[in-house]
């Protein structure tokens, strides 16, 4: 990895802003697709409602108890990969969803894997990234200091480029502005709040 595993040990509320910039790089025998991260989400395990550690361990979540420097891979929608990196003190949940980026390496072979897709949308959103970098459950646990899949942190952004806000599409701990994106960056997602649905009503397509 790329700059100190140190940095990755850290709370995810102090890791999360420095990711910001730095490059998630995975090698397949396609080739190499390497996406540089605009928009990421905090999530502080058991002390926050919204994380998958919330409650404790369980075999889904187990490899976000650490060691940092891991990727945490889950499956949602029956249909969507979302991608997070471990960090924080081995043993206590935390993890950084990316939740966007830009594609710096391997447009061609993105495109081939998003289809129709603008260049700025082809990693523009966390299950569009997975998509993006062939990043699937197979992942989930992968060392990101060495093989296939690389992070590079790269210097730290200055705190004027970077905004913050409520994270995406949550139903609890939805205030807390633990989202972090590149100001004027055109590949961060749209914000979309959670969708409350009464009991009972009818899900539209």
């Amino acid at each position: 990895m790329a700059g100190s595993a140190d940095e990755l040990a850290r709370p995810a509320l102090e890791v999360a802003p420095r990711l910001l910039g730095a490059v998630l790089r995975h090698r397949t025998e396609e080739g190499t697709v390497a996406v540089r991260l605009t928009e990421v989400e905090a999530y502080a395990g058991a002390d926050d409602p919204g994380s998958h550690a919330h409650r404790g361990p369980t075999p889904r979540n187990s490899v976000m108890f650490g060691p940092a420097g891991h990727l945490y891979v889950y499956f949602t929608y029956g249909m969507h990969h979302c991608c997070n990196v471990v960090v924080g003190e081995d043993g206590v949940a935390a993890a950084v969803l990316l939740r966007a980026g830009e594609v710096v390496e391997g447009v061609e072979l993105a495109r081939s894997r998003r289809g129709r897709s603008t260049d700025r949308d082809l990693a523009r959103g966390p299950a569009r990234l997975c998509q993006a970098l062939a990043i699937d459950l197979t992942h989930n646990g992968a060392d990101l200091g060495s093989g296939e899949l690389t992070l590079e942190l790269g210097p730290a952004v200055a705190a004027a480029q970077v905004a913050t806000g409520p994270r995406v599409g949550l139903r609890l701990a939805a205030d807390n502005p633990w989202r972090f994106w590149l100001v004027d960056e055109p590949t961060v997602s749209a914000y979309r709040p959670a969708v409350v649905r009464k009991r009972g009503a009818m899900r539209q397509a």
